[in-house]
């Protein structure tokens, strides 16, 4: 196994990166293989030892992934060869090739992580590991469309909000040829209503919480949220009046 114990002012050298590297494809080929079979608690297992043979995202890193074939549900393949990339920050080095190949690697097991969740529906679990994919590659196509189509299983107000933000960012992503753009349209045209109905519904919630708990507190000077009517202002607030 690498060892990934250096001092946090001395970073991996290239012998450990290389065997980092190295021991997260045999991993992520192992998971590639139970997922195959259907296997998805112990696809699992191995993507998620594969993710821990890699070093930790530095917080100015992230790599472009060349969009990958729609139709494959997972990057089965192995690492290519990419390109060192300008830094966010200039006063940062440039990550060297080995670092970039181990930020592809982090995003491609974060985003097969999210494609095991799916398929035990833990749709929290794929917001989250797609979400760190996407620390690594804004752009990686597959963890925007995994976590915008878990955000709507999840199907809260906000969620439903992050679903909206991922399918824009597809609409500009995807080439025009694209035959998953009309799917990404009809998304975004069915999220409005439901998330207007999202808003209402959490909106009434909170509001009948805030009705018993305000009723039990003013109950004890014999008077009732029903006493206190809110107005719109006019001025996009309210205004509370009361009366017995």
């Amino acid at each position: 196994m690498a060892d990934l114990s250096s001092s946090s002012t001395d970073a991996p050298n290239d012998t450990t990166l290389e065997n980092c590297l190295r021991e997260a494809e045999e991993l992520k080929q192992e998971g590639n293989e139970h997922f195959r079979a259907s296997q998805w608690n112990e696809a699992l297992v191995s993507y998620r030892g594969a993710l821990a043979r890699l070093p930790n995202r530095k917080e100015s890193q992230t790599l472009p992934i060349d969009e990958a074939d729609p139709d494959e549900e997972l990057d089965l393949h192995p690492p290519r060869d990419t390109k060192g990339t300008a830094p966010e920050h200039p006063a940062i080095d440039p990550p060297s090739e080995l670092e970039l190949e181990c930020s592809k690697a982090r995003a491609v097991l974060n985003a097969n992580i999210g494609a095991c969740l799916v398929k035990v529906e833990d749709h929290k679990g794929v917001v989250e590991a797609c979400t760190q994919a996407l620390l690594d590659d804004p752009k990686y196509i597959k963890a925007l469309q995994r976590r915008a189509a878990s955000n709507e299983k999840i199907d809260t107000w906000s969620s439903l909000s992050r679903a909206q933000e991922d399918y824009t960012a597809l609409l500009e992503l995807l080439p025009p040829s694209s035959l998953q753009l009309a799917q990404v349209k009809r998304s975004l045209q069915s999220l409005k209503p439901r998330q207007e109905a999202a808003q209402k519904r959490e909106t009434d919630e909170m509001m009948s919480k805030l009705k018993g708990l305000g009723n039990s507190i003013l109950g004890n000077f014999g008077l009732s949220t029903d006493n206190f009517k809110f107005e719109p202002n006019g001025q996009g607030g309210y205004s509370m009046n009361f009366s017995r």
